[in-house]
């Protein structure tokens, strides 16, 4: 039986604009097991990164229940969604977020320093992770002396540090060049094959085509949820 990371149950959210109730989400319900490799996808306005921060418990809804690993998150304080944050969840945004005064092996190190860990232990850490991304000969390069594809590779390193339960990537080619997005894109397959849990969030679809579950949003509703039997990748 298939482990379950992720249980949300008739979700909703609203957000106040002025006088107006804009309703983000309505009633969303849905599952996400552990190696799933989950594309949410959706026009603008469709609610699908309101549901990706709902997921990454960047925000909390409205209405409705949120369980992470079988601990309801829906009603959680902030600083045990931090903690959920830190530990559990590597994210990988369209515009990398790398501090450009650090080096790769002292961005992937960030996500450590909360953790407890000696500091020599953090970097052994680090430099494991960004081997396993392919940038062993660039580990003391700051952010601008790499290329697009070798920054997203430093944050894919910075997601996996804390050996996290899911990847939440948002756009993660969107910044990137067609052959570079590949060569990413490429790398999370390896990645979800290895194991890993990962929701990818896109409006591209030869990018969503790569996870083997597609779900798309409309209007603030799952309009379809399937399972795509042959990824591209």
């Amino acid at each position: 039986m298939s482990e379950k990371v992720i249980e949300i149950k008739n979700i909703s959210k609203i957000y106040q604009m002025g006088n107006q109730e804009v309703k983000a989400l309505r009633d969303v319900s849905l599952d996400i097991n552990k190696n799933e490799y989950v594309a949410l996808m959706g026009p603008s306005g469709s609610g699908k990164s309101t549901l990706m921060n709902i997921l990454g418990c960047l925000d909390t809804p409205t209405d409705g229940l949120y369980e992470f690993k079988g601990k309801d998150v829906s009603s959680m304080t902030d600083n045990q969604l931090a903690e959920i944050r830190n530990s559990e969840i590597g994210f990988v945004f369209q515009t990398f977020n790398l501090l450009a005064r650090s080096d790769a092996l002292k961005n992937v190190e960030l996500p450590l320093i909360y953790s407890g860990l000696s500091k020599s232990k953090r970097r052994e850490l680090a430099h494991k992770k960004l081997v396993e991304v392919g940038l062993e000969d660039r580990m003391d390069h700051k952010p601008n002396e790499l290329s697009g594809g070798q920054r997203q590779r430093v944050a894919v390193a910075r997601a996996l540090a804390t050996d996290p339960s899911i990847i939440l990537a948002d756009e993660p080619t969107g910044n990137l060049d067609t052959k570079t997005g590949y060569e990413i894109m490429q790398l999370f397959a390896d990645l979800w094959r290895e194991g890993h849990t990962i929701i990818l969030v896109t409006h591209e679809e030869e990018v969503a085509l790569n996870a083997n579950r597609i779900i798309r949003l409309r209007d603030g509703l799952i309009e379809s949820d399937k399972i795509n039997p042959k990824p591209v990748i």
